[in-house]
């Protein structure tokens, strides 16, 4: 067969083969297939997925690929891989109509790495290629600006505070308004007045994503969150043992009783390895977060261990995806933030029901 023979109408039937295993429908009725271009024996195309990080990008390309080779005439398959990211967050007119999705991060009790968990997944986001926020909304105990190795005062422009940036996101946190060991002594309408401020007087611009590090517990915070602005969903963090992983649910079961999607749960200090002879000790338990979310069936995103690295980078302001991205920790915060895009989109879709493109009569 003439290269010139090859028809839209076939590539676009070979394409219908590749399955998105998350929004399980075919690429093509989903709309992702843009921008087809056949000339001669070559056939080119965009595939424009829900999430720059998306987990099963390369799977889905290399399908594709194979597809649209195998047709008779094809010589080559070129693919744009692109992303355009999806919201079924409701208009705003505030500062934040630019942002596509918000993400609270929460956990039941202080200590079990919640906001470092938030640091290396907005920057694990932002690595991907999406444009990335990040809010400090824990009063009592900021730490962002710390991690982020960003600390200081904000400057207000146009009435409106503008977000630092490190690291590829734009960050906001409580601690800038108490600088160094100033403790905030606030009662429960200043709280809810501050974290208003932070989310809808700050300039956020257009963001993708938008990730809101709560503070422990199930206090004023949460509640001036889920009632200020529409979440796409929330990820709980918790360590694997019973009392850690009793308290976070306590957490995850407020966000559910307030309508809020849990987007999936980690399991945060999960495990450790052994500086010196590499054998694995379960030091708070293991696997108690992972049970939880299979009797719950919420997602469970993964596994983080517990490393002195982590720390490091964190307090030196570099999270370790970035200060030591082949690292085992990072290469693990990459896959957490993959899956838990993926979930975002999952949301998203169901929420929304995403036009899909159906075949003419």
């Amino acid at each position: 067969m003439p290269a010139t023979n090859v028809e839209e109408s076939q590539v676009l039937e070979a394409l219908k083969s590749v399955e998105d295993p998350d929004l399980h429908r075919d690429i093509v009725s989903l709309g992702f297939i843009k921008n087809l271009r056949i000339c001669e024996g070559t056939v080119a195309f965009d595939i424009n997925l829900t999430t720059p990080a998306c987990p099963v990008k390369e799977l889905l390309e290399k399908q594709a690929r194979r597809a649209v080779a195998a047709l008779p005439g094809v010589e080559q398959v070129n693919i744009t891989m692109k992303a355009e990211v999806k919201t079924a967050r409701g208009p705003d007119t505030s500062a934040l109509k630019g942002v596509k999705n918000i993400v609270a991060v929460g956990s039941g009790k202080g200590g079990v790495g919640k906001s470092t968990v938030a640091a290396n997944l907005a920057v694990a986001f932002a690595l991907e290629g999406a444009k990335v926020g990040l809010l400090d909304a824990d009063i009592y105990g900021p730490s962002i600006p710390i991690m982020m190795g960003a600390p200081g005062e904000t400057p207000i422009r146009d009435n409106l505070i503008q977000p630092k940036v490190a690291h590829g996101v734009k960050f906001m946190s409580m601690g800038f308004f108490a600088q160094g060991d100033q403790p905030l002594i606030w009662r429960g309408p200043m709280a809810h007045r501050a974290v208003e401020q932070c989310l809808t007087d700050v300039e956020w611009g257009d963001l993708d994503y938008l990730f809101v590090d709560l503070p422990p517990g199930t206090g004023d915070v949460h509640l001036t969150l889920v009632q200020t602005v529409s979440l796409t969903g929330a990820v709980i963090v918790s360590t694997p043992q019973d009392v850690g992983l009793t308290i976070s649910m306590k957490t995850l079961r407020m966000l559910q009783e307030t309508k809020v999607k849990i987007l999936g749960i980690v399991e945060n200090m999960s495990y450790h390895l052994c500086s010196h002879c590499g054998e694995r000790e379960n030091i708070f338990g293991h696997g108690g977060a992972k049970e939880a979310a299979k009797k719950m069936d919420i997602p469970f995103l993964g596994e983080i261990p517990l490393d002195t690295e982590i720390r490091k980078n964190a307090d030196m302001g570099v999270p370790i995806v970035i200060g030591q991205p082949d690292s085992a920790p990072a290469k693990t915060y990459r896959e957490i933030a993959r899956a838990l895009a993926a979930q975002i989109s999952i949301a998203n879709f169901n929420s929304t029901k995403l036009e899909v493109v159906e075949e003419p009569a």
